[in-house]
């Protein structure tokens, strides 16, 4: 820590006055070396500074061109494949609402028809858009619906979502076809990336349920019931709640 001397202070004897000198010393060497610092500094900023500024425009090129494709490319290409999705969309949930034609309606959704895209197109045409994620989330369910397990696997992993709903009901389509697979260890995981994924009132105890089922019959009884309970205690309303004490009661009578 630096010493302030006031100006016409005197050392009171030669061991003050040593004292002194040895900071007046290291200060003056401090600020040699601050000097000689900063000379070097300004030299290599100097000898550089073609290089500096070559480095600075191109981040300044880079940002404006990145800047310039979301405004000019990104943008109108995210809005016209939105528009495209109105056609395959309209399809997909008339499918969703009827018991007839269903196939014949999603593969309208999936194909397109009359020069219109469908799904498929979509997700093939405007890579990288909000719609060609939400094509293959729309394109995976459809592909469930319609017993092709593993088209729709192809397309839900391929779909990312925070979504509360869509996000769920994504891994939990997952998990369902990996159940029509014969592989329950997998289609188990993806249930309870489900669950986890959002608590919500609709898809939580849903796949709680699932959960604890495919649990059962992997003969993994405990945490069958861990699920079960959660149903009964936090989900007492929900549709998977009606029959859930004969399964608590499965689970406990298998421990």
């Amino acid at each position: 820590m630096a010493t302030y001397k006031k100006r016409g202070y005197k050392p009171k004897n030669k061991v003050e006055e040593q004292k002194f000198d040895e900071q007046e010393s290291t200060t003056a060497e401090v600020f040699s070396t601050l000097d000689e610092s900063a000379s070097k500094t300004e030299e290599w900023v100097s000898k550089n500074q073609n290089y500096i500024l070559g480095v600075i425009g191109l981040i300044a090129v880079a940002v404006l061109g990145y800047l310039a494709y979301i405004q000019f490319i990104q943008k109108p290409k995210d809005a016209e494949a939105t528009n495209e999705l109105l056609y395959p969309q309209q399809y997909f949930e008339q499918a969703l609402n009827t018991t007839t034609a269903k196939d014949s309606l999603y593969s309208l959704a999936l194909n397109g028809a009359e020069g219109k895209y469908g799904f498929l197109d979509i997700i093939e045409e405007y890579s990288g858009t909000k719609a060609a994620n939400l094509a293959n989330y729309s394109a995976g369910m459809a592909y469930l619906d319609m017993n092709n397990y593993q088209e729709a696997i192809d397309h839900l992993e391929k779909f990312s979502s925070d979504d509360a709903i869509l996000g769920a009901l994504a891994k939990g389509g997952l998990g369902d076809a990996f159940m029509q697979l014969e592989q329950p260890e997998d289609a188990l995981g993806y249930y309870e990336s489900a669950v986890k994924h959002s608590n919500n009132d609709f898809t939580t105890p849903k796949f709680l349920y699932k959960s604890g089922v495919t649990a059962l019959e992997l003969k993994q009884n405990d945490k069958a019931l861990k699920y079960f309970q959660r149903i009964k205690d936090e989900f007492p309303k929900s549709d998977a709640a009606n029959t859930i004490d004969a399964f608590i009661a499965m689970a406990k009578s298998t421990n």
